[in-house]
């Protein structure tokens, strides 16, 4: 049995960091649309978030799949709660990867709303036209994008604070290679 890798690999890490950009981006704008009023602007950024939505859902499918499939460097030495908060944080935001897009799906199909990705491919409806259920996967929506940020944001604390306080190299194993 091989020893873990002391980093992740080229595919892994662009899967961290095109995903992270992309919810990054994909939350603001959805904060920022939001509270427009409606318009042809307002239309278009409507079907971009959702196409960033769509894109989002299948890199995540595609990163799960590949971590999946290819073992992660071993945990640093750190004390037990920090282990956890780590395996349980990255659980939730694996959970979230997927959560967020299928329940904004469900609210556009609720909503009478159809996805049609980058306007060519049309999506199949999540769930039939439903106006009580559109008004509750739309707060859904909304509170489980927050939590996906909260969670996005402690993450980024973390590697912070293991490469400015314990600089014990962590952020070196996600960070691209200069090699």
């Amino acid at each position: 049995m091989r020893a873990p890798p002391s980093r992740y690999d080229a595919v892994a890490i662009s899967f961290h960091w095109l995903l992270g950009l992309a919810i990054v981006g994909t939350f603001c704008v959805g904060l920022y649309m939001s509270d427009l009023p409606f318009s042809p602007q307002r239309l278009k950024l409507f079907n971009w978030h959702k196409w960033a939505g769509v894109t989002i859902l299948a890199l995540s499918a595609l990163r799960l799949l590949w971590r999946l499939t290819h073992r992660p460097p071993a945990d640093l030495p750190s004390p037990a709660w920090q282990q956890r908060a780590s395996h349980w944080t990255h659980g939730l935001l694996y959970a979230l990867f997927f959560a967020v897009p299928l329940v904004g799906w469900a609210y556009s199909s609720a909503a009478g709303f159809p996805i049609v990705v980058f306007g060519l491919l049309p999506l199949p409806d999540f769930v039939p036209a439903d106006k009580a259920l559109a008004e509750t996967a739309k707060q859904a929506h909304a509170l489980l994008a927050y939590g996906l940020a909260v969670l996005v944001t402690l993450h980024v604390a973390a590697a912070l604070k293991h490469q400015f306080i314990d600089r014990d190299g962590l952020l070196a194993r996600m960070w691209p290679s200069s090699r």
